[in-house]
């Protein structure tokens, strides 16, 4: 008996807390309309992220089949909030550009860019570490050389 694929249905990407999935909006209603078990989600989640901080985000794939099971994958937190921790700082500049909102070190940007590697091994250390310190721009956050 040959055994058939399973077909995907949807893709969902959400980010949420560490141990803090609900079955409340955003993560209920978002399984809810893939027809998926979101108690099941929800447990096993917070299950797998019970040894972080609260307050790190985690974003996550969750890919629902046609059988109305799902898998999912968790990434490591975003790089916005990668560099508020570095920083030390709640939100980056009301004006990026003109008006800097706090200094990073280079070292701080390629410790960012090794755990962000996780996610995307096709790309070079360097690469992500262009990307990062265009992200600090963005936030008005200065990378200094110290």
């Amino acid at each position: 008996m040959a055994s058939k694929a399973k077909a995907v249905t949807a893709t969902i990407k959400l980010v949420i807390n560490a141990g803090q999935a609900k079955p409340a909006p955003p993560v209920g209603p978002a399984l809810g309309q893939a027809g998926l078990n979101i108690m099941s989600f929800c447990k096993d989640f917070n299950a797998k992220t019970a040894d972080k901080k609260p307050e790190i985000p985690v974003p996550v794939v969750i890919t629902a089949y046609s059988d109305k099971t799902f898998t999912y994958v968790m990434k490591t937190p975003p790089v916005t909030y990668c560099i508020k921790q570095a920083a030390n700082i709640k939100s980056g500049s009301q004006r990026p550009g003109h008006a800097v909102a706090a200094e990073i070190s280079v070292k701080h940007i390629f410790d960012i860019a090794q755990q962000k590697q996780q996610d995307v091994p096709d790309m070079s250390i360097d690469a992500i570490c262009r990307s990062v310190a265009g992200t600090c721009k963005s936030m008005g956050v200065k990378v200094v050389n110290a």
